[in-house]
């Protein structure tokens, strides 16, 4: 390494890297020592090393180090007890310690039987100025400096006294050497964004720890990344040192296809894992001494591009080819392959890049290094957007932009592209498609061309006509990535629950997707076969040109899209292969229609004849859907029955009066004929239709008979018909599953034979006005509606047939005066609603506990007490007693330990007992226009919401402070941060209870901030500290007493206290008076912040002005109204330019509060309270 002289070279820019590690070393010391063993260690590690030996005949010694310096990514200094004796290997530190500061090259000294401290301050054989240099200061200076730096660093140290082996030593340097050289290369993955955390998730499946063989698969479509991503792996598992061989097998589909192909690329990974050359097999399994000592090799293995079974047979094998500890990775575009050797968990989805990361990597092949301008960023965005973050696809279409020297260059460049995508994207993405069977590719292509984005149970129903196994073949679409399966929401039922609104049960439903591109390379080969037409306008040119077509396998289009609407004929007939036809909107004709007797499919909304083509064969048609269309009398000839079909839509076909002759369709499974409006009657022979299972005759308003039902009926709806009774073989049917007879007005009684129905979920008879009476009802039935009739009674025989209802709906029965006891043997029921019920009397006796009862409505009733029996609803959770007649609640009320909600607005109760204190679980009491409510005693402590709007006699109201503050700490701990307590209009509130009122209002909102501050601590989820507020409002002209400042006006200016934001601040309470309140009055408040160095910053907010939702009275309140609030979020907003909202409220020194309001109301005062941590113990104890 040492030389006489030479001169140093500037730093310039890092150069490519070529080497892993560069050895700096003094030649005459550990050459063929210490620094050789090392080497050779290096090199067993696949380390690439540069060491000077390594150097050609005729290169100048000098700058060929340098470059290799700079081209290295790790610098080994080797300080022997000579190194600073050399010129030489002192320039070489300074190089090295250079391309450390310009580009960040690792350096890691050791220190050979010398100690750090010597080279550090020069000492011993390191000191520097008792040699005869001959140079310069400065350059003497330059080379103390590199020895104190190198000195400093962390480093190793070896010495005989540690009493530990050279060997020893060597291995933990090249450890470290390893080490750094994961970490650099997990950093410095450089053009593969995006990359890092995919490594992760894949390192992690393969278990690296673990014994055993674990194979791991790379699953996605073309052009994704898989092999990026595995070779990523590879190299850095490979470095780990963990494995004693390694290969990469790339391309191995079309290695294999190739003479003797797949033989041949066993024999290579047999090689390089062996490190064998002489290896060669050539018989179908591999020879036991060559098996033997596989099992003997830990081994890492990528298998690429893999998409056959008898790959994975080949080069994998068994389980025990290998040895334990080994991991095999494999990359294939096809799924279900994978999963025929490697477990479902094992298997990775390789995803496309995010936006952000799409964009970067975009702009790197677009614009090299260079920053795109604004000018670019849209039309960059929307490219982006196009491809969905498919690396290749980015790469590639970023390049095929790099030439474009202006931005009118990149939107022809854009348009081409949009019109014919790149050939490269095409070849790779198509590699899936040639590996499809005949029926697996028409199924790609239809859905490519006509289903992208469909949900797959709509795709299936169009598609099922049309091919066998159609299940499978999406199936194996998927395995291959050629569409992917997104889960949308959508809603399934609403069901009834404890309370009185309906719960929305969801359920995910599969949707089809494809990408673009994917979908642009299906539609260029349709458009090349002429099997397929999807734009509106080219079907206008097929069906213009009078040349017959055997090419055109299926058609859909939006006809509202041609360019020229009318047509003389629509002849479909010439194009001879069509079987699948879909319309969207009517086109106009002055002429025919010719349909091919192929046609399978039949979708044309708004189809504008009154029936199909006369001279149409419609043998082979399986589907019709033709709904709005124009439909009248008869739609085919008797003699054109479509015998195969299975399926018919005539949905809302206004002008149909009679259901066409279906006799003949023995494979019919679905009819659908809801709102035919003209549409008399059902034919008789539908009951021999033994394939039927669905049938939709729902608001055919003229439908007054129905016949026997077919066997096999799984879903009748009826409701909105105008049908008199049931028929017997409905009531008895075993199949039918659902059943909708709501709404059936004019049907009078069901029927009286025993009913065998098994519906999934609800029976409702909701709406049948002419409906007084029925004896049994649907057994299994969860859900039981008879809202809206004229019923006067259950019958004890009706509740005695069904078995564990949950919901019993008897709302707006007029007629209804009681319920039978036996009620309560409906031991499973959950809600039971009696609202408007305005004749209900008599509530019965509750004789046994009900165990699951937890909503029960009773708004709007004659009930006038409530039974000392309510003990018995023990689960009872919410009890509406709106308008009732109701005048005293007893005790016994308040000992239900479950109770939440008590709605008892409009009633005449004089007062509430003083036992709802106990009512610990009570979180919203509703007491909005009881005009006979005097007064309130002390609350419970957990109440968040009372409402008592509109209380005009009441008078006093208890302070609940001493529950509030004794119930604090188990507040804290709750799940409702929210409280809102309303007194709006109660204008003969004496003082003492407005006192009382505003004097709980402070506890609240202490407790309120207190808990909120506690649930950030927590780190309590984000969404629901969002809700955390207080909102007080009463009667009344005064800000309250607590208030530390106070104005007339509706605005307030106030100079803060130094250090005032924090962490003990838990934020601002506010309070207003306004001289009225009308109804549709907004409130907001608007800060205004300044700082110390003479910033300012806006922040509005909303105020609530605690209306009652569902309660109306006067338009305004003539009154006086004091509001008070405090809210959690008042700070979080992140004021523009600062690093934080934290860092922001810190330097202001000073707060205006404007109080905004809206719709006449004036603001007649104001306040604001600062509120801290260290005051709500002393508030809390001066509670208690």
């Amino acid at each position: 390494m040492d030389s006489s002289s030479s001169s140093s070279v500037p730093f310039s820019a890092p150069l490519q890297e070529k080497y892993d590690v560069f050895l700096s070393f003094r030649g005459e010391d550990t050459r063929d020592t210490f620094t050789s063993h090392l080497h050779k260690d290096l090199l067993r590690k696949n380390i690439d090393t540069y060491i000077d030996r390594r150097l050609e005949r005729g290169d100048e010694i000098a700058p060929a180090l340098l470059k290799a310096i700079e081209r290295s990514k790790i610098a080994l200094v080797i300080f022997s007890k000579d190194y600073a004796s050399s010129t030489w290997c002192l320039k070489e530190l300074v190089h090295i310690l250079g391309c450390k500061k310009s580009h960040g090259q690792i350096v890691i000294p050791i220190f050979y039987r010398i100690d750090p401290s010597h080279v550090r301050k020069q000492r011993g054989t390191c000191a520097l100025e008792d040699r005869p240099l001959k140079r310069s200061r400065d350059e003497v200076a330059n080379w103390r400096a590199a020895l104190e730096e190198a000195a400093n660093m962390s480093g190793f140290h070896y010495s005989s006294k540690t009493g530990r082996t050279e060997a020893d030593f060597v291995e933990e340097v090249v450890q470290d050497v390893l080490t750094k050289l994961n970490r650099e290369s997990s950093s410095d993955l450089r053009g593969l964004f995006g990359i890092q955390r995919k490594i992760e998730k894949i390192e992690s499946l393969l278990c690296l720890d673990s014994p055993g063989v674990c194979c791991v698969g790379i699953w996605g479509m073309g052009g994704i990344g898989k092999t990026t991503l595995a070779d990523a792996v590879f190299h850095r598992q490979w470095q780990s040192s963990k494995f004693e061989a390694a290969c990469f097998l790339a391309n191995v589909r079309e290695k294999s296809e190739k003479t003797d192909g797949l033989n041949e690329l066993r024999n290579t990974l047999v090689r390089e894992l062996l490190k064998d050359k002489d290896v060669n097999i050539n018989t179908p399994s591999i020879p036991p001494h060559i098996q033997d000592r596989l099992r003997r090799t830990k081994a890492f293995i990528v298998l690429d591009d893999v998409n056959a079974r008898e790959h994975l047979d080949v080069l994998v094998g068994d389980d025990d080819r290998f040895c334990q500890g080994s991991r095999i990775m494999v990359t294939a575009r096809d799924k279900g392959l994978l999963e025929q050797k490697i477990d479902h968990e094992k298997i990775y989805n390789v995803e496309g890049l995010g936006s952000d990361e799409a964009l970067e990597l975009f702009h790197s092949h677009a614009f090299g290094n260079k920053s795109p301008t604004t000018d670019y960023t849209e039309l960059s965005r929307e490219v982006v957007d196009y491809i969905k973050g498919i690396p290749l696809a980015l790469k590639v279409m970023g390049s095929s932009f790099r030439r474009c020297k202006s931005k009118q260059e990149w939107e022809v460049q854009w348009k081409k592209v949009k019109r014919v995508p790149i050939g490269e994207i095409q070849k790779v993405l198509r590699v899936s498609y040639d590996g499809l069977d005949d029926n697996e590719k028409e199924i790609f292509l239809d859905i490519a061309c006509f289903c992208k984005g469909y949900l797959r149970k709509s795709v299936e129903k169009m598609l099922d006509s049309c091919y066998f196994f159609l299940e499978a073949g999406i199936n194996d679409l998927i395995d291959r990535s050629l569409i992917s399966i997104s889960q949308d929401m959508s809603l399934k039922k609403a069901k009834e629950k404890y309370s009185g609104e309906r719960i929305v049960e969801m359920q995910s439903v599969e949707r089809i997707e494809m990408h673009d591109l994917v979908q642009e390379m299906g539609r260029a080969i349709a458009r090349k076969q002429g099997s397929r037409l999807f734009n509106a306008n080219d079907v206008y040119q097929a069906l213009t040109n009078n040349q017959r077509d055997g090419h055109v396998q299926a058609i859909s289009f939006d006809s509202s899209k041609i360019e020229k609407p009318h047509l003389k004929d629509a002849n479909f007939k010439k194009m001879y292969q069509l079987r699948w036809l879909r319309v969207s909107y009517s086109i106009l004709f002055r002429g025919s229609l010719h349909l091919p007797s192929s046609l399978r499919y039949l979708y044309w909304e708004g189809y504008p004849l009154e029936s199909l083509p006369s001279k149409f064969s419609a043998q082979n048609l399986l589907v019709l859907y033709t709904p709005y269309s124009k439909f009248g009398v008869q739609l085919w000839n008797e003699d054109k029955i479509p015998v195969n079909l299975k399926r018919i839509n005539l949905l809302s076909c206004q002008y149909l009066t009679e259901v066409p002759n279906l006799s003949q369709c023995l494979n019919i499974e679905h009819i659908n004929l809801g709102s035919c409006e003209s549409l008399v009657e059902i034919p008789s022979y539908f009951q021999h239709l033994g394939k039927l299972t669905y049938l939709d005759l729902s608001m055919c308003y003229k439908l007054k008979n129905l016949p026997e039902m077919p066997c096999n009926l799984e879903f009748l709806d009826l409701s909105w018909t105008a049908i008199e009774e049931l028929a017997s073989s409905v009531w008895s049917h075993e199949k039918i599953s659902r059943l909708d007879i709501r709404y059936c007005e004019h049907l009078k009684s069901l029927p009286s034979n025993t009913c065998k129905l098994k519906l999934s979920s609800s029976f409702s008879l909701k709406g049948c006005k002419s409906l007084c009476e029925f004896w049994e009802l649907p057994r299994d039935t969860t859900v039981l509606e008879f809202s809206s009739t004229t019923i006067k009674e259950l019958r004890n025989e009706s509740i005695e047939s069904v078995i564990g209802p949950t919901a019993i709906k008897l709302t707006n029965c007029k007629s209804l005066v009681s319920l039978p006891m036996n009620i309560w043997k409906l031991k499973y029921l959950e809600s039971l609603k009696l609202s408007g019920c305005s004749n209900f009397q008599h509530f019965p006796e509750i004789s046994e506990a009900m165990e699951h009862l937890e909503f029960l409505n009773l708004s709007g009733t004659m009930v006038k007490e409530v039974p000392k029996s309510i003990e018995n609803l023990v689960a009872l959770r919410k009890l509406h007693m709106v308008e009732c007649s109701i005048q005293e609640i007893p005790d016994d009320l308040f000992c239900l330990s479950s109770l939440q909600e008590l709605n008892l607005s409009l009633t005449e109760i004089k007062s509430i007992p003083a036992s709802v204190k106990q009512a610990a679980q009570l979180s919203r009491l509703c007491l909005n226009g009881c005009e006979s409510l005097e007064s309130l005693p002390e609350l419970p402590p957990l109440l968040q919401c009372l409402e008592a709007e509109d209380c005009v006699s009441l008078r006093t109201v208890s302070s609940s402070s001493t529950a509030l503050a004794q119930g604090w700490e188990k507040y804290i701990f709750s799940q409702g941060l929210h409280e809102q307590h309303v007194f709006s209009d109660c204008r003969r509130l004496d003082e003492n209870a407005r006192s009382n009122i505003l004097g709980d209002a402070q506890l609240r909102i202490m407790r309120m901030a207190t808990a909120s501050s506690k649930f950030k601590e927590d780190e309590i989820e984000e969404s629901l500290r969002k809700r955390s507020f207080v909102a007080i409002r009463c009667c009344g002209n005064e800000i309250p007493k607590w208030f530390s400042h106070k104005s007339e006006g509706c605005s307030i200016k106030i100079e803060l206290p130094r250090d005032w934001f924090s962490t003990d601040f838990l934020g601002f309470a506010l309070s207003l008076v306004v001289d009225f309140a009308p109804r549709d009055m907004g409130l907001f408040c608007k800060f205004s912040f300044k700082t110390s160095n003479g910033e300012s910053h806006e922040v509005i907010h909303h105020l609530s002005s605690l209306y009652p939702k569902n309660f109306i009275t006067s338009e305004l309140f003539s009154c006086g109204e004091v509001f008070v609030w405090w809210h959690d979020n008042f700070f979080e907003e992140v004021v523009e330019g600062a690093q934080s909202p934290t860092a922001f409220y810190k330097l202001v020194t000073e707060v205006n509060v404007y109080f905004i309001v809206w719709n006449r109301a004036e603001v007649k005062k104001c306040g604001i309270c600062l509120l801290y941590g260290k005051d709500a113990e002393m508030i809390k104890q001066r509670a208690l």
